[in-house]
């Protein structure tokens, strides 16, 4: 081989050595600019923003009338438009939502209509109209969870929801077109987008009563292209109402209220601590051991309030005892007042801590705070040592026998 063919033969190598360099660069530069358009995309996705609005019309669909378009937010992190169902035969919106005890009775009947009728050309779509500003904490006595957007993908996840889970709770833009009276309330369309059938799931509202017969009747005729009967083509829908953002004066009258009960702060003995602990009442008794030097205690201590503002009106009341030493108490009572401690508040009447441990038992090593949750009788159901997770004390109070999800 010639010296200049050598040459030429060791340029070309080095040229497409270049070019090889600059490919895997440009595709490495796009990935990552792909990437963070990704990062960018979900970050940006939708930020809820629950505020009050003017008044708005709400007449509910008619049968005939058409379905309203919509573009709302899901749980799974996308926006559905009503378009997104086009080819689907038949559409079926449910409003409803995750606090109202109607809402979760029905659930799982609505997740197993999806599951049956889905791969028959069946859409099935769950909205909730409700604006979390204007769900005060004591209509949350049947669930563990608000209205609002976080708390709708809690649930969407725990009950495994087959189906999408919109949000139109910031200013209802698009459930007051198709007008909805309570949760539950379900429409349904055929192929052109045509109301067939609005009202109740069916007619038996208590868990493992009822079978969607109504619903499954309406679906049914749809998909045959059969009119409904027409006593059947609309049904009540009973429910909580809707939690329209324009009727909040009564939360932020209740939420005032709260603030101006009176907070009182009572010593208790140790023999009359062990009687609390004891639980003669025929309620559930969530007892919480806290002071104002224990910087956890502090910071959870709000949640209690919730908690108790939540199932106070159910077989269930919130005790607070601080060990805060007898002396401190005016500094207990005040810390008490600025939270707004509007229940049973004790200060133990001793500086014993120990006598304090022997008497609260329950393999309690003196660590502040402790939470216990007993039942009539002195059984402790649950113990939770440092602090509380509030969703799961929540869950754990709502699901336990004396409280529960249904009326």
């Amino acid at each position: 081989m010639s010296p200049l063919h050598a040459l030429n033969t060791l340029f070309v190598k080095v040229s497409f050595a270049f070019i090889l360099l600059s490919l895997v660069y440009a595709c490495g530069q796009r990935n990552q600019s792909s990437e963070k358009e990704e990062t960018v995309a979900a970050e940006e996705f939708f930020t809820p923003d629950p505020k009050v609005v003017a008044e708005k019309p709400v007449t509910t669909l008619e049968i005939g009338d058409s379905a309203p378009d919509f573009k709302l937010p899901g749980v799974d992190g996308h926006y559905h438009e009503l378009s997104d169902y086009q080819d689907k035969e038949v559409l079926v919106i449910n409003f409803t939502c995750n606090h109202c005890p109607t809402a979760q009775a029905y659930e799982q009947r609505f997740i197993d209509l999806a599951e049956e009728y889905s791969d028959q050309g069946v859409q099935f779509i769950a909205i909730s109209p409700n604006s979390p500003i204007a769900v005060l904490p004591e209509e949350l006595g049947y669930t563990d969870l608000n209205d609002d957007f976080e708390s709708m993908k809690i649930r969407a996840e725990e009950m495994d929801y087959n189906f999408p889970y919109l949000y139109d709770g910031d200013e209802h833009h698009f459930s007051t077109a198709y007008g909805p009276t309570a949760t539950p309330h379900i429409f349904i369309f055929d192929k052109d987008r045509k109301l067939t059938y609005q009202g109740r799931i069916d007619a038996s509202e208590k868990p493992g009563t009822g079978k969607a017969e109504d619903a499954i009747y309406a679906i049914e005729k749809t998909l045959q292209g059969e009119a409904l009967a027409a006593d059947r083509a609309t049904t009540p829908a009973f429910g909580c109402s809707i939690k329209w953002a324009w009727k909040n004066e009564y939360t932020l009258k209740v939420n005032e209220e709260w603030k101006e009960k009176p907070v009182d702060l009572s010593t208790i003995s140790l023999e009359e601590l062990e009687n609390l602990l004891e639980n003669d009442s025929d309620q559930l008794r969530l007892v919480n051991f806290w002071a104002t030097w224990c910087g956890p205690c502090i910071v959870e201590y709000p949640e209690f309030i919730e908690i108790q503002r939540m199932y106070g009106n159910r077989d269930f009341e919130f005790v607070s005892v601080s060990l805060d030493n007898p002396e401190s108490a005016d500094k207990a009572l005040k810390f008490l007042q600025k939270k707004y401690s509007a229940t049973t508040n004790y200060l133990v009447d001793t500086d014993d801590k120990y006598a304090i441990i022997d008497v609260v038992k329950n393999d309690w090593d003196g660590s502040l705070p402790l939470t216990l949750l007993i039942e009539p009788g002195g059984k402790v159901y649950h113990k939770v040592p440092g602090t509380i997770d509030p969703l799961a004390m929540k869950k754990t109070i709502v699901d336990h026998p004396m409280i529960g999800r249904y009326y």
